[in-house]
């Protein structure tokens, strides 16, 4: 088309040339100069006429030369606007996500806030939902830090951060802020009597559980992308390996932790002629359905759905993620061995010690601690 556009302005340069010549022969009378003969002007007629043949034919092929060379990629240059304005459309639509707010009876004291995502969709995966309870401690942000490092590079992946307070802290929602990562801010403070810590006389009761319930009435509640629940403890460190093994989980998938119960590692022992589950390497009370421990398994979305009501039990000490199986009517044929039949580990639970602040004690008894407007 554009070679066509050219050539037809190209014809009408050639057609122009008789009026041109018209005018020539004004100008050569005005300025007193005899008027050429017939035979003569028939001669500078076509003299400019050939003339503009001969430029009409040059830009031609210039154009022609043109065409061929960039020809195949004119188009090429138009696509990319469009692309790019589509690109950048579905961009903000997924950027553009509305703080939710829970109606939820249950939950009527959490309070949530979304980020949008910093790292693409990638289509045809399913979404994992890590659960995280925490407290405030010296070390928190330590283990915040250390967790987001590896969950970064997760695709398909939300972090839902429950706090075990009565209010979302400051320090946690600007690390969460400033985490890149898509996720979910949650708190709400563990039931009277079953609070951990040394002023509660109840050390020994088991940390998260109200906090875990209160991500699991969250994700019932607000409808989200299909995809599977893991309760990613902030004391414990997680190889990337671990998130692709329970991506596809159907039901439940289970797999060792190290260092955990007492031992190197606590397993499911899988059966090498059928794949199942058959049993549990474990010391610390062997009678339990699902010997598991809490970074050991993870849930398919839907399970949760189909069971509604069903969440950890709080009263059941040292037990509560069989009691959870349990309750969300899953057998042992059920399960999903992943890590190589359960003979590799991808989760440690490691348990960061305290801190040791024996002379910030000593600062803080005579008067001037360390600067508290420094964030550790």
């Amino acid at each position: 088309m554009l070679i066509v556009h050219f050539t037809q302005h190209a014809a009408t340069w050639i057609h122009s040339s008789v009026p041109q010549y018209s005018t020539f022969l004004l100008y050569w009378s005005s300025v007193g100069m005899p008027v050429p003969d017939k035979m003569v002007r028939k001669q500078i007629m076509r003299i400019c006429a050939s003339t503009s043949v001969f430029y009409a034919l040059i830009l031609t092929g210039f154009l022609l030369v043109i065409w061929i060379v960039l020809g195949p990629n004119i188009d090429d240059f138009r696509r990319p606007q469009r692309h790019s304005t589509q690109l950048n459309r579905e961009i903000l639509k997924k950027a553009t996500m509305k703080t939710l707010k829970d109606d939820n009876p249950l939950i009527r004291n959490i309070s949530s806030t979304l980020q949008s995502p910093k790292i693409p969709e990638v289509d045809g995966l399913p979404y994992i939902y890590a659960v995280t309870p925490t407290y405030t401690r010296p070390v928190q942000k330590a283990e915040l830090v250390r967790l987001s490092l590896a969950f970064l590079h997760v695709k398909k992946f939300h972090w839902i951060v429950v706090e075990d307070s009565t209010e979302k802290t400051l320090l946690v929602g600007r690390f969460l802020n400033g985490s890149g990562l898509n996720f979910t801010h949650l708190n709400v403070r563990t039931q009277k009597g079953y609070q951990s810590g040394k002023e509660d006389g109840h050390r020994n009761n088991p940390r998260g559980v109200d906090q875990r319930n209160a991500a699991i009435d969250w994700l019932l509640a607000n409808h989200v992308t299909p995809g599977v629940v893991y309760f990613a403890d902030d004391d414990n460190t997680y190889s990337l390996q671990v998130f692709e093994e329970m991506r596809f989980t159907r039901r439940v998938s289970v797999w060792p932790v190290g260092l955990a119960g007492g031992l190197r590692f606590e397993r499911p022992i899988v059966s090498l002629t059928t794949g199942k589950v058959v049993g549990w390497h474990v010391e610390w009370d062997k009678e339990r359905a699902f010997a598991v421990d809490m970074a050991g398994f993870a849930i398919n979305l839907e399970v949760f759905r189909r069971k509604s009501k069903v969440r950890f039990n709080i009263r059941k000490k040292g037990k509560i993620e069989s009691v959870l199986l349990s309750d969300l009517g899953v057998t042992l044929a059920d399960l999903e061995p992943k890590a190589d039949n359960c003979t590799k580990v991808y989760v440690w639970h490691t348990r960061t010690e305290d801190a040791d602040q024996i002379y910030e004690e000593k600062l803080i008894k005579e008067g001037h601690p360390s600067d508290p407007k420094i964030e550790v």
